[in-house]
C-alpha cells in the first residue's frame, strides 16, 4: 500500500468514502486517453491553458492557508508552497507549454473557463467559509489527486511510454518529486485532523472532498470539450 493511500490516513478515508466520484475522475476519457496517447492535441492545448489560470489562483489558496495557519510550521508550509509555486512550478508551466506552441502572454490573457473558475473558487470559498482542515481537503483532489493518476499510468503496463506525446505529463506527476508533494499534503491533512478535527466533523469533510472531486472530473470534461469547438 502506498504512503498516501494508507488506510489510516484521513485522505484514505475521505478517498474511500466518495469511491465513486474517485473512479470518474481518476479513471475519467481524458486520463485514459494520455495513457495511450489519443488525446486531440487541441484538448491538451486547452487544458495547459486553463492549468496555467490555475495554477494562479492556486497560489491564492496558498496565501489563504497563511492567513488560516494557527501555527508557524503551517504557516511555513503555506509560505513554501506559495514560493513553490510563484517562483518555480509557474515557470515550469510555461516552458512546457512553450513546447506546445503556448506563449505566456497568449495564457494570461485567455478566458477563465467556467470549469475552471468553478473549482478554484469553491476551493477558495471553502478556505474562507473554514478553517484550514477545510481548504487543505478542498485541494486534496488535485495535489493528491495528480500524484495517484501520475503513479498508476506510470505502473500500468497498459500505458504506451514510448512515443506517446504526453508521457513527460506522466512522467512530472510519477516523480518522487511530486510524489514527496502529495505525501506531505496527506500528512499536514492528519496533523490537522488531530488538532481540529473529531470523527464528528468527517461528513462534512467527505462532502467537500466529494464535491472537489466531482469539480476535478468536470476540469478534465472541460479539457476534452475543446474538440468539440475545433
Amino acid at each position: 500500500m502506498t504512503r498516501s493511500g494508507s488506510a489510516a490516513t484521513l485522505y484514505a478515508r475521505l478517498r474511500d468514502a466518495c469511491a465513486s466520484e474517485w473512479a470518474a475522475y481518476t479513471q475519467h476519457s481524458f486520463v485514459l486517453q494520455l495513457a495511450d496517447g489519443t488525446l486531440p492535441e487541441v484538448c491538451f492545448r486547452h487544458y495547459l491553458i486553463q492549468d496555467y489560470l490555475f495554477l494562479i489562483h492556486f497560489a491564492r489558496a496558498y496565501g489563504l492557508a497563511a492567513f488560516k495557519s494557527e501555527t508557524l510550521d503551517d504557516i511555513r508550509r503555506a509560505a513554501g508552497g506559495l514560493s513553490a509555486i510563484v517562483d518555480t512550478e509557474m515557470d515550469l508551466h510555461v516552458g512546457y507549454c512553450a513546447r506546445w506552441g503556448l506563449a505566456e502572454e497568449d495564457m494570461a490573457a485567455a478566458p477563465e473557463a467556467p470549469a475552471t473558475m468553478a473549482y478554484t473558487r469553491y476551493v477558495l470559498e471553502r478556505g474562507l467559509a473554514g478553517d484550514l482542515l477545510d481548504l487543505q481537503v478542498a485541494l486534496a483532489p488535485c495535489i493528491v489527486g495528480y500524484a495517484e493518476i501520475g503513479r498508476a499510468l506510470a505502473g500500468d503496463p497498459a500505458t504506451v511510454r514510448q512515443g506517446n506525446p504526453y508521457d513527460d505529463w506522466i512522467a512530472m506527476y510519477a516523480s518522487e518529486d511530486y510524489q514527496n508533494v502529495a505525501f506531505d499534503h496527506v500528512q499536514q491533512m492528519d496533523t490537522l485532523m488531530r488538532r481540529r478535527g473529531s470523527d464528528g466533523r468527517l461528513d462534512a469533510l467527505v462532502r467537500t472532498f466529494g464535491e472537489a472531486t466531482q469539480l476535478e472530473a468536470e476540469f478534465w470534461d472541460m479539457g476534452l470539450s475543446a474538440e468539440d469547438r475545433g
